[in-house]
Parts: structure tokens; C-alpha cells; sequence
């Protein structure tokens, strides 16, 4: 396949005027033979990758039903999100290992069938349920635990090493930094639903923390005096911090704010979408909770604590750029190379590199809507 005429999204983190050529199902430097693309008017971005929804289409990945999975992820790839890595919420340990052993059958399944309509599922990420009461936000309490190094060593066995994050409140777990620095090696610690101060936070930083759990939402608030852990994520140089884009979830000052403070190149966009995505209005389940949707916003019908988004991450990508003032090319970045990086797969995923899959998007240049979604070099 080549696709011809259109701006392409390069490794530097511009645009430019060129060709993508794509033999085999990946990104190649050759002219490649095939169909042929013309994406005049349009730019070229790599296939996006999200780190952090939980489903879509009256689905969640904790249905633990290979027909979730299978229509999740194409669900997702139609909407030009070419990779998942999505979250599991806080529910039993059994119920979880469970979960985690589908998933890396699905992964498994998709890996020999070379199928080119679904996103690949590439990672899991956990946010319970080692996490705060005080910040549980829309996750149920009822499963809430302390963090266990057996137990997380538990789950990355059940997903045979598919789990890529598994969230921490570090203000709840005494010792947490010897459980950090006993799991770091083997998956990456976040600090998710956390009530944590800005001492303790740094404190799980310098441990081997590496990565923060959707910024702003379910953790402590920042403050000239007390800037929690936002500002500690500011201070940690190697730390990387989800956003939620769908601008419900953050106000777009604060969303400039942090991309101001923590710097482009750390920051991720992600939905954080349910499975009510895509759906009409009415109740859906969520981890045994029911919640609400009312047009883009999501609620727990028992509280009104906010909930998930209703949006997917080209959703949540667009609206960045729109509505909260973010470059475009800051804003692909933070969709594609950026959460590629978070979860160590950016030699596979997230540009447009030589080598690397053929998953691309067409977005025309006027209202950045998707022309076409290209998987593994083969038109959706």
C-alpha cells in the first residue's frame, strides 16, 4: 500500500509533505506495490493508542466474554484507535485473575490470525485494587485492598505478562516503597485513587513509581501550599501522566495548565471510556455499580461521583485541539508515541517509522474527521 499526497506526521513531531509506503504490514522505506491511497487535503497520523478505557458498545473487558474483547477492539479500530491497553476496574482477585487470562488468550488469538479489523490489545491496565477509599471516585470500595506483592505478582502471571500498570495508593500502604521497588522490574507502578500528599507521592516517585493515573481526577487537589501529587509528578522528571481529553473530566485551562508545568513530551491522552460509549442515554453497569449517562456526562447513580467518559480517544484527541487550545501536533503525540513510550512499546506502535506496524489515520485537514483507518496496511 502507499498512501500519496498527504501530510505526514513524522518522527520529529511536525508534519511534512511525503509519502508512506507500507509492505507486509509494516511501515517500510521502499515503494511499496498495491493499493494506493490519496490522501490530498488530509493528514497522515499513526494509528492511536489508548492506555486507559474500559469499554464501549454496552461492553466492558471485566465481562471477562471473548465476544467483549473482539468487539471492543473493533469498536475501537474503527475509530482509529489501533492499539488498546485498557484498564480493568476494582473487583475481586479471582474475578481479576480471570479477566487477565482471557485477555492474554484474546492477545494470543489475534497475534496468529494477523486480524486487521480490531485494535491490537496490547497491554492491561490495572487501576485497583490497591487504591484509596478516600479517592475510590466511581471504582467499588467493596474490593479495595491493601497492595500485596504476592498478589501483583498474581496478576502478571494470570495475564502471562500482558499487564503493563498496576495502580497504587501509597498514602494507604505502609511499606509501599518496598513493594515499588520489589515490582518495578516486572511492570510499571502508578499512582492511581490516591489521597497521597505531595511528600508521599514523591517519596513513591523516587521508589520506581513511574506513571500517574488519569491527572487531576481521583487524587489530591494542587494548591499554592499543599501541590500534591501533581506536583509531584511536575518534580519527577521521568514520570508520565494520563489526561483525560473528553472535556468534562478537566476543565481546558487546567488541561493547558498541565501540559505548561509537566511538559508535552510526559503528558498521555486517554478516554477513560465505559462501556455505556457509543450507547444511548439510560443505566449501565460499572464494576457492580450502576451509573448514569446524560449526554457526554457519566455519573454513579448512588452518589453522583463522576464516572468514566463517554468518549473514544480520536474524540478526546479532536476536542484537545478544538475546545482546550492544544496544538495539533502536541496533540497527536499525546495519543500515538507518547502513550507507546508509557507502556514500552513504541518500537512497534505509535509512529510512523520503518519497522513498525502499518496503522495509520487519515484525517481531513479542514474538521480533522477520519478519512480512513489503515491496519497493519490493509484499509478498514
Amino acid at each position: 500500500m502507499r498512501i500519496v499526497n498527504g501530510q505526514v506526521f513524522g518522527k520529529d513531531g511536525k508534519f511534512h509533505d511525503s509519502d508512506v509506503n507500507i509492505s507486509d504490514g509494516v511501515f517500510t522505506d521502499e515503494a511499496a506495490t498495491g493499493e494506493i491511497i490519496d490522501a490530498a487535503g488530509c493528514y497522515v497520523i499513526p494509528g492511536l493508542v489508548d492506555i486507559h478505557f474500559h469499554g464501549a458498545l454496552g461492553l466492558d473487558i471485566c465481562d471477562a466474554k471473548p465476544e467483549a474483547f473482539e468487539k471492543i477492539a473493533e469498536y475501537e479500530a474503527s475509530c482509529g484507535v489501533t492499539a488498546i491497553c485498557p484498564a480493568t476496574l476494582t473487583l475481586p482477585v479471582k474475578k481479576l485473575d480471570e479477566v487477565l487470562a482471557m485477555a492474554a488468550d484474546f492477545a494470543d488469538k489475534q497475534s496468529e490470525n494477523k486480524v486487521n479489523t480490531t485494535a491490537d490489545l496490547i497491554g492491561l491496565n490495572m487501576e485497583g485494587p490497591f487504591i484509596s477509599k478516600v479517592k475510590k471516585g466511581a471504582q467499588n470500595a467493596d474490593y479495595i485492598l491493601p497492595c500485596n506483592v504476592d498478589t501483583a505478582n498474581e496478576f502478571v502471571d494470570s495475564s502471562r505478562g500482558l499487564v503493563k500498570f498496576i495502580g497504587l495508593a501509597p498514602e494507604d500502604n505502609p511499606g509501599f516503597e518496598g513493594y515499588i521497588k520489589a515490582m518495578k522490574e516486572k511492570v510499571h507502578i502508578s499512582i492511581a485513587h490516591s489521597n497521597a500528599d505531595y511528600d508521599t507521592a514523591m517519596h513513591a516517585f523516587a521508589a520506581g513509581a513511574c506513571h500517574a493515573v488519569h491527572l487531576y481526577n481521583a487524587m489530591t487537589e494542587m494548591s499554592h501550599r499543599a501541590p500534591g501529587i501533581v506536583g509531584a509528578v511536575q518534580d519527577s522528571k521521568g514520570v508520565t501522566a494520563e489526561i483525560i481529553g473528553d472535556g468534562i473530566h478537566v476543565q481546558p485551562s487546567a488541561v493547558r495548565a498541565a501540559f505548561n508545568m509537566i511538559g508535552a513530551d510526559r503528558m498521555v491522552l486517554i478516554s477513560d471510556s465505559l462501556r455505556c460509549t457509543g450507547m444511548p442515554d439510560g443505566q449501565y453497569d460499572l464494576g457492580g455499580q450502576q451509573v448514569n449517562k446524560k449526554g457526554k456526562y457519566c455519573t454513579l447513580v448512588d452518589g453522583g461521583n463522576i464516572a468514566g467518559s463517554v468518549s473514544n480517544l480520536m474524540g478526546c484527541m479532536v476536542n484537545a485541539v478544538k475546545t482546550m487550545g492544544i496544538p495539533l501536533e502536541t496533540a497527536v503525540a499525546c495519543a500515538t508515541i507518547n502513550p507507546a513510550k508509557a507502556i514500552g512499546e513504541d518500537a512497534r506502535y505509535g509512529s510512523i517509522e520503518t519497522g513498525n506496524k502499518g496503522n495509520a489515520v487519515i484525517l481531513d485537514k479542514n474538521d480533522l474527521s477520519v478519512r480512513a483507518v489503515i491496519k497493519n496496511g490493509e484499509k478498514i
